[in-house]
């Protein structure tokens, strides 16, 4: 028997399984899977996803990528990696997700900044290509990473944002960040401590306020949680909310 839920699930929940077992089983929960597009889930190509008839997001490589270096030959790498996530995208339609990247030193950040936005032209010009739609999600509570608090949305211009509920939660912003208008989704729980990916209920983020901003905005829920088990769990807290 295969039970549809209105929420996404991203492969995350199974990092340390192949990404084909992965996809096996989650496509009988739901017809929209993020694929976490690194480790065992690294996408080469698009010719896995496109054998499968449910929708696709991608999160673009974050590990070792960094869109606002301000060392430009990293930089420059960093585009290039997202460009090539870009590409597997276009081949399925579906939308990517991207870190916006950090500085090394508190003195470097306005750099940072600039170098942010000259990627985030470039990536632009590369989604218009390919007729692709890409969102920046916010970090969560680490030193030197970008967007982390709801003033700092206007690094991103006119780019797509993706809300991830657990990071806003562990800045102490989440209500801030809900009045905004989110493209994209994710949700876990977590008790404001550390980045736990915890399923929903186990934590301590008020969810009914995070439901009525999607229903209000309109953007696509993905359950971003640790483990399967977890996933199981949120989609079964979610149909009481």
């Amino acid at each position: 028997m295969q039970f549809q839920y209105v929420y996404g699930i991203s492969t995350f929940c199974c990092h340390d399984e192949p990404l084909p077992s992965t996809l096996e089983k989650l496509a009988p929960l739901t017809d929209f899977i993020e694929v976490m597009d690194e480790g065992l889930h690294y996408l080469s190509d698009a010719e896995l996803i496109q054998s499968y008839s449910c929708r696709f997001s991608i999160h673009a490589p974050c590990r070792g990528t960094n869109i606002a270096s301000l060392l430009e030959p990293i930089r420059r790498a960093s585009v290039e990696v997202m460009v090539q996530c870009f590409s597997c995208a276009a081949e399925v339609g579906a939308p990517v997700v991207v870190h916006p990247g950090y500085f090394a030193w508190a003195e470097e950040r306005l750099k940072a900044e600039e170098q942010l936005r000259r990627s985030l032209a470039e990536l632009s010009s590369t989604a218009d290509e390919f007729s692709i739609k890409y969102y920046i999600e916010n970090m969560g509570n680490w030193d030197y990473f970008l967007i982390r608090r709801p003033e700092e949305l206007s690094l991103i211009g006119g780019t797509g944002f993706a809300l991830d509920v657990g990071h806003a939660h562990q800045n102490n912003c989440l209500p801030a960040f809900l009045v905004h208008t989110a493209e994209h989704y994710h949700l876990h729980d977590n008790d404001g401590s550390e980045d736990a990916h915890l399923a929903i209920g186990k934590g301590s983020i008020d969810f009914p306020p995070v439901l009525r901003a999607i229903r209000e905005h309109g953007g696509m829920p993905v359950i971003e949680v640790a483990t399967l088990d977890g996933v199981m769990e949120s989609l079964e807290r979610l149909k009481h909310l």
